[in-house]
């Protein structure tokens, strides 16, 4: 059994301990779920395992043949590569033994009677063979399609940044090495590419490792919980919902050891200055034991919610109204005559198709891109917040306490209370010994957290959000939602995360792409639930009307002439055999709808319907030639 077995990890950032003497095993089969707060060290975690960061202490422990695969969060590839150049381009032995072929292919091509070049092509045909890496740009293109890449031959240079994140996903999964470490796998996928990924992974055949704000995923694919906290790693059983609850036990079990802690504190601190001495080998015992309590008291350390509870401006009941909207951008239909009322306290939630102008509308409501043509109505008591899916530009050499100077020295909160900077930094998880740290120590969720807070500060009573769960911890989300839910103004946010959508949006606006738009009112997997049922009914129809179409279609038996003795028994047995031929076709395209997720078997069942095609092919022929000479 593939194991990785890490023993006494540690890793520190500056003057930051992330995490200290980790022990750990992931074996064969295992599928984590690592969570924690922006800046509790997740990342680095995953640094450290793949090899990414060697700049640790502490020991890896694995087999020789061993593999890692790792999604990073910002992955690096070649740019003037294309897409199936870029997926090949990686170090795993099926990647090498692909381009080897083809170096020896070509020169195989250019001088095929070299006895030496003809050994060295049966070679590495031999090893393609041995290593089934004939079906590997099939699988890749497999992946890349339910990735939603379907133009393989464009560069990189040309993708955007989360479908370069697409390609660098189908990388890693092609390799199926024994441990996937993923870093935000679900970030840029719409709600189709994740139901994939998440089926994928759920019989994915190593060990997963993965970090993810996306708490639906977790509960479908994951059944381990571990928890980065203040250096520690503490492991649950099970999926999200079972680690919320075995969370919520620990922590009251913890509280209590403490309070008992405490009591029993005082209770010998009492008798300390009692005035006790070690007289007896039992005094000094108690006194030694007061020693060691009290040099561990108050040494609980809790992750603490993000406190949101700031002020905001009256919204009157005039708040965006969209008139007959048309805009295209490039040769890219956005809004067709699009109309949209908006008004006070609604909470629209917005999704769809990558690339179908979902943020494009938002940048519309917030005047940064202007319409083709029609009107944009802002009411005149709107205060509007934009929290973009990039982070506004910050100075690195910046403290973070100065970037909230620019917005104010101080803010009230909802019950109309002064709160400074630094109160405000503490409550967003900010102790005051970061409030002078330069930003570009930050952790990238840390950065976007506060980014957050100065947009908050600002006290909007509207709030644009574009995919706000990116980059956010999920103790962060949670407050965020809560937020929201007492938020007394209008929120429209873009995301693809079902759990954030079904916690904020009760309204929802689906963009298909090439201006089509559907409206629903409700809970977002209510929608999707409807939406595939409606898919399959659509799909059933369209598979009866094509068996239909080709039952009608099946050539009639020409009038017979004159054949052989030898061609008349063939005739008489070709009609048989093509339908027998048919019959195997059905059966194959059946077992490859039934195995869609399953790309090594859809390969091998690919590869058994082209022969049975093949042969179906030149039997028909053959029938028609026949035909020609049959007795009437």
């Amino acid at each position: 059994m593939q194991t990785l077995r890490a023993e006494n990890l540690t890793k520190t950032y500056g003057e930051k301990t992330l995490f200290k003497s980790l022990n750990f095993i992931i074996n064969e089969h295992d599928r984590i779920g690592l969570i924690g707060t922006n800046g509790s060290g997740k990342t680095s975690l995953l640094n450290v395992l793949s090899g990414v960061d060697t700049d640790s202490s502490g020991e890896i422990i694995t087999s020789k043949s061993y593999t890692i695969g790792y999604l990073r969060q910002h992955p690096e590839l070649d740019e003037d590569r294309t897409v199936l150049d870029a997926v090949f381009s990686g170090s795993q032995a099926v990647f090498e033994t692909i381009r080897h072929y083809e170096e020896v292919l070509d020169r195989y091509s250019f001088n095929p009677e070299d006895p030496k070049v003809q050994k060295q092509y049966m070679d590495a045909e031999a090893k393609m063979n041995e290593e089934d890496a004939w079906n590997a740009e099939s699988d890749v293109k497999t992946i890349l399609t339910q990735l939603k890449i379907t133009d393989m031959q464009q560069t990189i240079a040309s993708l955007s940044g989360g479908q370069k994140r697409r390609v660098a996903l189908a990388q890693v999964l092609i390799q199926s090495p024994d441990l996937l470490l993923l870093d935000e796998p679900t970030n840029h996928l719409d709600f189709d590419s994740i139901e994939w990924l998440q089926e994928y992974l759920a019989k994915y055949k190593g060990s997963l490792l993965l970090v993810t704000h996306d708490r639906y995923f977790l509960d479908r694919v994951v059944n381990n919980i571990w928890e980065l906290s203040f250096g520690k790693l503490y492991s649950y059983q099970g999926n999200y919902q079972d680690y919320v609850q075995q969370k919520a036990a620990r922590v009251d079990q913890a509280v209590n050891a403490e309070h008992k802690q405490q009591r029993l504190y005082k209770q010998e601190l009492a008798w300390m200055k009692k005035g006790a001495k070690a007289r007896s080998t039992k005094q000094q015992a108690r006194i030694n034991r007061f020693n060691d309590i009290k040099s561990n008291i108050n040494h609980l350390q809790l992750d603490q919610d993000v406190d949101i509870s700031l002020g905001q401006q009256r919204l009157g009941k005039k708040v965006i109204n969209i008139e007959h909207a048309d805009l295209k951008l490039g040769d890219k239909l956005i809004l067709n005559d699009f109309n949209m009322l908006v008004q006070g306290n609604e909470r629209i939630g917005i999704s769809g198709e990558n690339g179908a102008g979902k943020s494009t509308l938002l940048n519309v409501i917030a005047g940064r891109v202007p319409l083709d043509s029609g009107t944009v109505t802002i009411g005149e008591t709107v205060k509007l917040a934009y929290y973009t899916q990039q982070t506004e530009p910050i100075p690195g050499d910046k403290r973070v306490i100065n970037y909230l100077s620019d917005v104010g020295q101080h803010v009230t909160d909802n019950q109309g209370n002064d709160l400074s900077i630094t109160e405000l930094l503490e409550q967003f998880l900010f102790p005051r010994f970061m409030h002078g740290t330069l930003i570009r120590k930050l952790s990238g969720g840390e950065k976007r957290r506060l980014y957050l807070l100065k947009l908050l500060m600002q006290q909007p009573n509207v709030l644009l959000l574009d995919e706000p769960t990116n980059d956010l911890d999920i103790g962060t989300l949670t407050v965020l939602e809560d937020y929201i839910e007492h938020f007394n103004g209008t929120v429209i946010t873009v995301s693809h995360d079902r759990y954030f959508l079904d916690k904020t949006a009760t309204r929802l606006l689906f963009f298909d792409g090439n201006g089509r738009i559907e409206e629903h009112f409700g809970r977002f997997t209510d929608y999707l639930a409807q939406r595939n049922a409606a898919t399959k009914q659509s799909n059933k129809r369209s598979d009866q009307a094509t068996k239909a179409a080709a039952a009608e279609a099946k050539p009639t038996k020409a009038a017979k002439v004159k054949l052989t003795y030898a061609e008349k028994i063939e005739y008489g047995k070709i009609e048989t055999e093509i339908e027998k031929l048919d019959e195997q076709r059905e059966s194959i395209e059946q077992a490859m709808a039934d195995n869609s997720d399953n790309f090594e078997k859809l390969a091998k069942l690919q590869k058994q319907l082209n022969q049975v095609q093949a042969e179906s092919d030149a039997k028909m022929d053959r029938w028609e030639y026949l035909s020609q000479y049959a007795d009437e």
